[in-house]
């Protein structure tokens, strides 16, 4: 008779077994269950992996994600989006400001930049006016 070590690995995962709960007083069986090794490993494997999966989802799609240390609070995010925003429009007016200073200081000396086209043909030619008489 082959022992059970020989066999390979898929043909012991699918070998049945019986698992019988008996009662110890009476030896009267309560219940039977005909199980493999395979949907015992998919069992088991089922109970640990579906709590954890669902533990996972629960804080990170809800608030409970802002109990964890060094996440942060909701409230401060939204600070921060406040902040960065006023920082943002803080950079621009202050780049505004500074070409406004240069193109000052150049007029002021008399000076003006090469890169300005002198062109005017670019200029839209508005239509002539007409002279309303009564």
């Amino acid at each position: 008779m082959e022992t059970l070590r020989n066999k390979p690995v898929a043909k012991r995962l699918r070998n049945r077994y019986r698992l019988v709960v008996m009662n110890d007083d009476t030896f009267e069986e309560v219940i039977t269950f005909k199980l493999t090794r395979l949907s015992v490993y998919i069992l088991m494997s089922t109970i640990f992996v579906v709590p954890v999966g669902l533990t996972i989802a629960l804080i990170s799609f809800t608030n409970l994600r802002f109990l964890i240390p060094g996440y942060g609070k909701q409230s401060s995010l939204q600070e921060l989006r406040q902040l960065k925003m006023r920082t943002d429009s803080l950079e621009k007016a202050m780049g505004q400001q500074q070409l406004y200073l240069q193109n000052l200081q150049n007029v002021l000396q008399g000076t003006t930049p090469t890169t300005v086209p002198l062109d005017t043909s670019l200029l839209k030619n508005l239509p002539p006016t007409e002279e309303i008489t009564d």
